[in-house]
């Protein structure tokens, strides 16, 4: 999530993320909403090998729940099959069709001699009785999950036309208490549903707006280990950073452009502050906003050519849109007395964002052509919307029980999610690119 701007100013927001936590937990998934009107897919549980016992994984679970999580399918309960079969040759497509379902999944898998598994799948067509996709997948003891995400993304892709993100990674901040008491804050990444975490990065100090780049290898972030505002760009893998944006009063929000050449962000050179582009070949620093007020919360548009970021010069934050190629800015929102923390579809057509309407924050969407604002979360305090790379899922940050807490909400509202540690909180999210 990027810095978020709030009527008080962009100096309490801060305080908003110094929140405390377990850095090393697994995230926990809970649905919270969930509403029918999806079309209907049997997913079988996975028949093992003869003599072989039950992996861990539950394949058949997780496909069902990445599919359910977008809003666009049902699955339907093992209890409803018309027929108990794991065989393709033994369906009887009329009694599916006759049950209303449109879709089944079948799947086994077996031990392989190299100690780990084939992980073998096929999606059949009920309407039309015919197979539509079929692979076999090998995969070592420890990965079945990430193979059942795949094979939801091969599921979503066939059904839909659109590459399935259930691969992807996501980032966010959490803390932790150190055994001197104070704060230890923690940069992580996982799979989207929360599972696999790794620690990119730990410090003393405040960790913020972390940004994936565009081919999933670096992250841009704001520490402030040096006790001012700097941001960093880190290389996953090798664990390699660099200091990209130094010493100012304000360096904040960076977000990469489409290409992965530059970073725009928010930086404060007299004491106000306003969006900048950073090339990141020569360092070449371009002021793109030069106004009296607050803009911050920078995010590119999918052609690379403007950039829509919060400001309040109209009184109050609302969203704006600004051209690399000149021009003053154009503001896009007028529903409600608060829009802020912008994300861009992957399409480029609608925005996800923070609307307040003065009863609190929720996430919202508003379609770019037609103006219209559909609120999608019923939280108080909802911030720091990300679309999933497919744009099917947004992932936000909100509170439960007191508790910072990730959530995620399909596209049209239909479905939600909650990603909660055991223990502390977690904020900051931001989704992956696809793989």
């Amino acid at each position: 999530m990027r810095s978020r701007m709030i009527p008080r100013g962009i100096c309490a927001l801060l305080l908003l993320f110094l929140c405390v936590a377990r850095a090393h937990a697994v995230l926990e998934i809970e649905i919270t909403q969930g509403v029918e009107g999806g079309v209907p897919i049997a997913i079988a549980p996975w028949r093992v090998g003869p003599g072989e016992a039950q992996p861990a994984e539950d394949i058949a679970a997780t496909v069902s729940n990445d599919l359910y999580s977008t809003g666009l399918f049902s699955p339907v309960d093992e209890n409803e099959f018309p027929q108990r079969t794991t065989r393709a040759s033994e369906i009887n497509y009329q009694l599916w069709r006759n049950n209303g379902i449109e879709n089944i999944v079948l799947g086994n898998v077996r031990a392989n001699t190299m100690g780990g598994f084939d992980v073998q799948f096929q999606l059949l067509d009920a309407i039309r009785g015919r197979q539509l996709a079929g692979y076999s997948i090998p995969v070592e003891a420890g990965d079945l999950r990430r193979v059942a995400h795949k094979i939801s993304d091969l599921i979503f892709e066939e059904l839909t036309g659109t590459p399935g993100a259930f691969s992807t990674r996501i980032a966010y901040i959490s803390t932790q208490v150190a055994d001197n008491g104070r704060n230890r804050y923690v940069l992580q990444i996982a799979d989207y549903d929360g599972y696999n975490p790794v620690t990119i990065f730990t410090s003393n100090w405040p960790l913020l707006s972390p940004a994936w780049s565009p081919d999933g290898e670096r992250i841009a972030y704001v520490s402030f280990e040096n006790q001012r505002p700097e941001i960093y760009i880190q290389e996953i893998a090798g664990g390699n950073r660099s200091l990209t944006a130094g010493p100012t009063r304000l360096n904040s929000a960076p977000a990469w452009s489409p290409d992965g050449e530059r970073l725009a962000l928010t930086r404060s050179e007299n004491g106000n502050p306003d969006i900048y582009i950073l090339d990141l070949n020569s360092n070449l620093l371009t002021r793109l906003t030069d106004y009296s007020s607050i803009d911050t919360e920078p995010v590119w548009t999918p052609d690379g050519e403007s950039v829509i970021f919060t400001s309040d010069r109209s009184g109050q934050p609302q969203l704006y849109r600004q051209s690399l190629s000149g021009g003053g800015p154009q503001r896009l929102t007028f529903e409600g007395s608060y829009n802020a923390g912008a994300d861009v579809s992957p399409d480029g057509e609608q925005l996800a964002m923070v609307h307040g309407n003065g009863r609190g924050y929720q996430i919202a969407i508003k379609d770019i052509d037609t103006g219209a604002v559909r609120v999608l979360t019923d939280g108080s305090l909802d911030e720091g919307p990300s679309f999933a790379p497919n744009g099917s899922v947004i992932l936000y940050a909100t509170t439960y029980q007191g508790r910072g807490v990730l959530a995620a909400v399909s596209q049209d509202g239909r479905v939600s999610q909650r990603l909660r540690l055991q223990e502390g909180e977690v904020r900051e999210p931001v989704w992956g690119p696809l793989p």
